[in-house]
Protein backbone atom coordinates (compact mmCIF):
# COMPACT_ATOMS: atom_id res chain seq x y z
CA UNK A 1 0.00 0.00 0.00
CA UNK A 2 1.40 3.21 -1.03
CA UNK A 3 1.76 6.32 1.42
CA UNK A 4 -1.17 8.41 -0.80
CA UNK A 5 -3.83 5.17 -0.67
CA UNK A 6 -3.01 4.75 3.31
CA UNK A 7 -3.61 8.61 3.52
CA UNK A 8 -6.95 8.63 1.20
CA UNK A 9 -8.30 5.83 3.08
CA UNK A 10 -7.83 7.81 6.43
CA UNK A 11 -9.82 10.43 4.94
CA UNK A 12 -12.35 8.66 3.49
CA UNK A 13 -12.93 6.89 7.26
CA UNK A 14 -12.84 10.55 9.08
CA UNK A 15 -15.23 12.18 6.43
CA UNK A 16 -17.52 8.40 7.25
CA UNK A 17 -17.16 9.11 10.98
CA UNK A 18 -17.90 13.14 11.03
CA UNK A 19 -21.09 12.53 8.75
CA UNK A 20 -22.52 10.02 10.61
CA UNK A 21 -21.82 12.07 14.21
CA UNK A 22 -23.36 14.87 12.06
CA UNK A 23 -26.64 12.51 10.82
CA UNK A 24 -26.92 10.76 14.07
CA UNK A 25 -26.98 14.62 16.08
CA UNK A 26 -29.48 16.04 13.16
CA UNK A 27 -31.84 13.42 14.22
CA UNK A 28 -31.66 13.52 17.95
CA UNK A 29 -32.71 17.33 17.33
CA UNK A 30 -35.72 17.19 15.05
CA UNK A 31 -37.00 13.67 17.69
CA UNK A 32 -36.59 16.26 20.52
CA UNK A 33 -38.40 18.71 18.74
CA UNK A 34 -40.88 16.42 17.64
CA UNK A 35 -41.06 14.79 21.63
CA UNK A 36 -41.42 18.58 22.83
CA UNK A 37 -44.33 19.57 20.48
CA UNK A 38 -46.15 16.11 21.31
CA UNK A 39 -45.98 17.16 24.90
CA UNK A 40 -47.07 20.46 24.75
CA UNK A 41 -50.18 19.36 22.56
CA UNK A 42 -50.95 16.80 24.27
CA UNK A 43 -50.21 17.53 28.34
CA UNK A 44 -53.18 20.23 29.82
CA UNK A 45 -51.79 23.94 29.91
CA UNK A 46 -51.18 23.94 34.32
CA UNK A 47 -53.95 26.51 35.60
CA UNK A 48 -52.46 29.31 38.13
CA UNK A 49 -52.67 28.74 41.48
CA UNK A 50 -53.48 31.66 43.44
CA UNK A 51 -52.25 31.97 46.98
CA UNK A 52 -53.83 33.67 49.75
CA UNK A 53 -52.42 36.02 51.97
CA UNK A 54 -51.52 34.36 55.61
CA UNK A 55 -54.06 35.48 57.86
CA UNK A 56 -53.60 37.23 61.07
CA UNK A 57 -54.04 34.71 63.13
CA UNK A 58 -51.20 32.82 61.43
CA UNK A 59 -48.19 35.13 63.30
CA UNK A 60 -47.27 34.63 66.42
CA UNK A 61 -47.76 37.11 68.96
CA UNK A 62 -44.68 38.39 70.98
CA UNK A 63 -45.33 40.30 74.41
CA UNK A 64 -42.98 43.21 75.66
CA UNK A 65 -39.94 41.19 77.13
CA UNK A 66 -39.20 39.12 73.65
CA UNK A 67 -39.51 41.70 71.87
CA UNK A 68 -36.73 43.44 72.86
CA UNK A 69 -35.08 40.75 73.23
CA UNK A 70 -34.91 40.03 69.63
CA UNK A 71 -34.70 43.99 68.85
CA UNK A 72 -31.28 43.70 71.19
CA UNK A 73 -30.13 40.96 69.17
CA UNK A 74 -30.57 41.90 65.45
CA UNK A 75 -28.91 45.68 66.79
CA UNK A 76 -26.32 43.43 68.32
CA UNK A 77 -25.87 41.50 64.86
CA UNK A 78 -26.00 44.38 62.80
CA UNK A 79 -23.29 46.51 65.28
CA UNK A 80 -20.70 43.90 64.79
CA UNK A 81 -21.23 43.21 61.22
CA UNK A 82 -19.73 47.25 60.79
Amino acid sequence: MTSNRLLWEGVELMLFGLGSVFVFLVLLIYCIRLMSFCVGRFEPTPTPVMHAAPSPSAFIELDGDELSAIQSAIHQHRARRG
